[in-house]
């Protein structure tokens, strides 16, 4: 697992809940977890949802996909390697690998792409102390 600078690494235990009749892992999980590793990518680079919505600001998600390479299954711990790919004044894009603790590779790959929203639930663009907040901690693209 290669974790460069400026990404956040979350753990989640997977609990009975997570799975299906089959044991594995239900599809729809990921989601959350992507959610959960994305408020903690914002949290440790000092900004939390509750401070952006205190501004009127929300980033609601406006596109979401994961790629299921291996399945997960009760009681693995998944290690969530968020990572902001790419801002604009209009959208913000994370992508997003997983990792069974203790594999080198990634079981899924997901990307979430937001919009920034008013409290009217009106697109607006994002203000410059913003972007300046999500490209500070933005993997140079010469990184990779």
């Amino acid at each position: 697992m290669n974790v460069k600078n400026n990404t956040n690494i979350y753990t989640h235990r997977v609990i009975y809940a997570d799975t299906d009749q089959m044991g594995i892992v239900y599809h729809g999980r990921y989601f959350e977890w992507l959610e959960a590793a994305r408020t903690e990518l914002m949290r440790i680079h000092g900004m939390s949802y509750n401070t952006l919505e205190a501004r009127g600001i929300s980033l609601p998600v406006i596109e979401a996909s994961c790629r299921y390479i291996r399945a997960f299954k009760y009681d693995d711990i998944v290690n969530i390697i968020a990572e902001i790919e790419d801002v604009t004044r209009s959208r913000l894009k994370i992508k997003y690998e997983l990792y069974c603790e203790g594999d080198e590779t990634a079981r899924v790959k997901g990307v979430t792409v937001h919009c920034y929203m008013n409290r009217q639930a009106r697109a607006i663009r994002a203000p410059r102390d913003l972007l300046l907040f999500f490209k500070s901690f933005q993997v140079p693209e010469n990184m990779e």
